[in-house]
């Protein structure tokens, strides 16, 4: 019996194989002939889903943030950061396949929109203004072939029951990112059935092509070696799984592995009595500096700072302070974290990064919210930089606070993942010349007295060093971490 599954499953796969490919195939001349029956089924759908969702605001604003998982800044993050964990933990053929497999992708969407040449959709009510032709759905193809192709990768080493929930997320995630570009009016039904076809051929194609390179040799090179010595090894895949790399190499952290946060009820009784000396110390502090000037004036040093900033603006100045102002806000932080968190679990093979990054955020956040409810100070009375302001108070600064805490917590995994001074080095230096430069741009942009961001600097620094503290490991564990790294491409020393 096991025989006969094994003829009959490739068999199977490339029947189906060819019937997508033969699907995919005979939509691209109809819709290419403007085939009459299928272009009005089209057109009836696409009205009709336009008109249940236009109108609705709610709706329309779930439906663009959904399809922004099909966008390209969310899938360059994908499948980047996919392909370095990849190169980190040294399966370059896994990275090798990912790349091929995204860019591959985009070739398709730009040779098959040009020779189809299919105009958007014409509806009552347009709810997005993309440009470029219609058929096929770039964001459908693009989501089909990068969550599909990461999915193909580390399936091997999931549990069943991890693997049936990926593979259910992963499908609605497709689904739902096609159903908006046709619901958002920007897209036919048969422009997301056809690359769904085209996604799936696209993605047997190259998952079967990378499978049967040799083993040991890659483009006639020798491939890189395991840190126990030998070639990478072929992981131990269920048959009819066509991914390459070594399935030790592949699970974010091994399958024995020390607790990301050993001490719980310590460090749970530890960070709570920090953060609220922290909390102490910055409502005093607060209090203190509104109480210092003469009324609801600041004192003349805070005031006299701003104002001269404010005074020797210039348009590049303003263009830089822009740039600055995204990267010290949630945009650059959520980025920041999305890329940190993700890579630091591949250099250290642990969870222990995502506890520290975990803990030292929520923390400042909480921290920072609490002091500008209490402490309430108003903003310089100098013209913004920026037009519209959050809506919280001027003390203490949230872009310097955020900044200082992910890039002191980055320089604190890069001092726990290696020994190596110049990597050391350099994330301290980062982190300082990050954090001045937020810090220079809230103050030239009239966001923020200088008061307020060293209230941030008292914020962020004893609250991450306080999580840094928290998340250390046991000795015992220590020891463990290091035998799980890679010796040759890291010289440890103590935390």
């Amino acid at each position: 019996m096991r025989g006969e599954r094994t003829v009959t499953r490739p068999a199977a796969g490339a029947v189906l194989l060819l019937l997508a490919a033969t699907a995919f195939v005979l939509l691209l001349f109809l819709v290419r002939g403007q085939w009459g029956p299928l272009r009005a089924m089209d057109q009836a759908v696409a009205d009709g889903l336009n008109g249940a969702v236009a109108g609705h605001g709610v709706v329309v604003e779930a439906l663009r943030a959904v399809t922004g998982l099909g966008g390209s800044p969310a899938l360059a993050w994908v499948t980047g950061v996919g392909v370095v964990w990849l190169l980190l933990r040294r399966q370059v053929r896994a990275a090798l396949y990912v790349a091929v497999a995204a860019v591959g992708a985009w070739v398709l969407i730009s040779v098959v929109k040009a020779l189809v040449g299919r105009l958007r959709p014409v509806v009552d009510e347009p709810l997005d203004s993309p440009s470029g032709l219609s058929f096929p759905s770039g964001h459908a193809l693009s989501s089909l072939v990068s969550y599909g192709v990461l999915l193909l990768v580390f399936l091997p080493v999931m549990s069943r029951r991890v693997r049936r929930a990926a593979l259910a997320v992963a499908v609605v995630v497709v689904v739902l990112v096609g159903f908006t570009r046709i619901a958002l009016g920007v897209h036919y039904l048969t422009d997301v059935v056809a690359v769904w076809l085209l996604g799936a051929v696209w993605l047997a194609v190259t998952a079967v092509a990378f499978r049967h390179w040799p083993r040991e040799r890659l483009l006639g090179h020798p491939m890189p070696q395991a840190a126990e010595g030998g070639p990478v090894e072929r992981s131990r895949v269920p048959s009819g799984l066509p991914v390459l790399g070594s399935a030790e190499a592949l699970r974010p952290v091994p399958e024995r592995h020390a607790h990301a946060l050993p001490r719980p009820l310590l460090a749970g009784a530890e960070l709570m009595v920090v953060w609220l000396l922290i909390a102490g110390a910055l409502y005093g502090l607060g209090t203190l500096i509104k109480g210092a000037g003469a009324g609801p004036e600041p004192t003349g040093w805070d005031g006299a700072v701003v104002r001269d900033l404010a005074e020797v603006r210039t348009p590049w100045l303003n263009d830089a302070a822009e740039g600055l102002r995204i990267l010290g806000g949630a945009p650059g932080i959520i980025a920041g974290v999305a890329i940190v968190a993700p890579l630091a679990v591949a250099v250290t093979r642990s969870w222990r990064p995502l506890a520290l990054l975990g803990l030292a955020l929520v923390g400042q956040i909480i921290l920072f919210l609490v002091t500008v409810a209490l402490v309430a100070r108003a903003r310089p009375d100098v013209p913004h930089l920026t037009a519209e302001l959050p809506p919280t108070a001027s003390y203490p600064s949230g872009h310097v606070t955020a900044t200082l805490t992910l890039t002191a917590c980055t320089a604190i995994i890069v001092f726990r993942a290696t020994g190596r001074t110049g990597w050391r080095v350099t994330s301290v230096v980062l982190a300082v010349l990050i954090t001045a430069a937020v810090a220079f741009e809230r103050l030239y942009a009239g966001a923020h007295y200088p008061s307020d961001v060293l209230a941030a600097l008292l914020l962020a620094g004893p609250w991450t060093a306080a999580c840094w503290w928290a998340t250390r490991p046991a000795p015992g564990d220590r020891t463990r971490e290091r035998a799980s790294l890679d010796p040759a491409a890291h010289e440890l020393e103590p935390d």
